[in-house]
């Protein structure tokens, strides 16, 4: 009994490297201290990267001490790492409630994205993302997800006298729905933001969403990071197919609640549209004139992202010459246009690709995988990497289930 009383005593600090500007502060202050303490904590650990209390000298040491007592620093614990051939790289990190995650950095000339997880596995199921198959886990914590990028900083170097491959933007993209996860996202992209501690501009922090109507409508007054909008349809019929949570949230009502919130920064911000392009389904020539009709009074940046294929989906990746018609299409019709590079795809860690292990509370992946074992010897199907070694995922749960 003594020794859950100990456990429970340390889950209960608070962790401080989790903690928004705000927060912290808000702890702090509670404590006696006074706000520009909080500020110095956020410079030593997500300026420089320490941990340890002890290290932080400009901090006096009786409160070192007790810092050390009554709080904790500490980020996810890493599992895995894989290196992708273009540059990428892909790590798998534990989460507090068993599940893995993933995050990927893409490096390109001066700029290092990293696409972070905000939730263990995805309840929205998107028809085309590999993410949703393996239902739903937990809701990662602010330490979780902030923990992501001080981790990337560290294994690239970054937090060595400014040296090693820069983390530039960080993007929402990776495993779950952001705005499901609102309040530990926002604290997250406070950190993000805050000048003493990444200090990134609001343009390169993007949080993308599937189309949460009454959280984008939250956002407003709460932050001014960059939006994304996963719409990958140009009408609610292909759309409810596509992203189930169109079922409840049209199309309709999803751009409204993006111009509500676009019109609360004060200033010209564009939105990025993102279409997953699957072949035979949504990347038609007519799709393209629909999606042109569908924007023509919607400022935004539209990115095309051609389909990543993965072992439980019969989805297919558009020919290059539909991918090229599709997007001259809406060239012409005078919107900007990218079109998202595939990355990282040797590592299983191109977009809508990411898996991780999760400990599904749905029983999601369990269905799925019964129609998948059911199909396989018609279809041919291996559930692997690609190489005929098992996934990272799949290695996952063998860990699991060994004694």
């Amino acid at each position: 009994m003594r020794h859950e009383t100990r456990a429970s005593t340390r889950a209960a600090k608070p962790n401080l490297i989790g903690l928004s500007p705000g927060k912290l502060a808000a702890l702090l202050a509670g404590m006696g201290e006074k706000p520009f303490r909080a500020r110095q904590i956020l410079r030593w650990v997500h300026r420089r990267g320490e941990l340890d209390f002890a290290a932080m000298t400009d901090i006096s040491v009786k409160f070192r001490q007790r810092l050390a007592r009554e709080t904790t620093l500490e980020p996810p614990p890493l599992r895995h790492r894989f290196n992708a051939g273009d540059g990428c790289v892909k790590w798998i990190l534990k989460t507090a409630s068993g599940s893995s995650v993933e995050m990927v950095y893409i490096p390109d000339g001066g700029r290092g994205t990293l696409c972070v997880s905000s939730q263990a596995g995805c309840t929205l199921d998107c028809s085309f993302c590999a993410t949703g198959k393996q239902g739903f886990d937990s809701n990662l914590t602010a330490a979780e997800i902030i923990g992501q990028v001080w981790l990337a900083r560290r294994e690239l170097g970054g937090f060595e006298n400014g040296g090693g491959p820069a983390v530039t933007n960080v993007v929402f993209m990776g495993m779950g729905e952001p705005l499901l996860n609102f309040d530990n996202v926002m604290d997250a992209v406070d950190l993000l933001l805050d000048d003493h501690a990444y200090g990134l501009s609001k343009r390169r922090v993007t949080i993308s969403t599937a189309g949460v109507v009454p959280a984008i409508r939250r956002m407003a007054g709460r932050t001014d990071a960059a939006l994304a909008l996963s719409l990958h349809a140009p009408n609610d019929e292909l759309r409810d197919e596509l992203v189930p949570l169109n079922r409840k949230y049209p199309i309709k009502a999803l751009l409204e609640a993006a111009r509500e919130y676009l019109a609360s920064l004060g200033e010209r911000r564009e939105p990025l549209i993102e279409y997953t392009l699957i072949r035979g389904v949504n990347d038609h020539r007519r799709h393209a004139r629909e999606l042109a009709v569908l924007l023509r009074d919607f400022p935004c940046k539209i990115n095309l992202i051609p389909f990543n294929e993965f072992s439980a989906s019969e989805y297919r990746r558009p020919s290059d010459s539909s991918l090229g018609n599709f997007r001259g299409i809406l060239v012409d019709a005078g919107y900007t246009v990218m079109v998202r590079s595939t990355r990282g795809d040797d590592i299983a860690a191109a977009c809508g690709q990411l898996t991780g292990a999760v400990r599904d509370q749905t029983r999601r992946r369990e269905r799925l995988l019964a129609r998948t074992v059911a199909a396989a010897p018609a279809r041919g199907l291996i559930a692997s990497a690609g190489d005929g070694s098992p996934s990272a995922a799949e290695s996952f749960r063998a860990e699991e289930r060994a004694p």
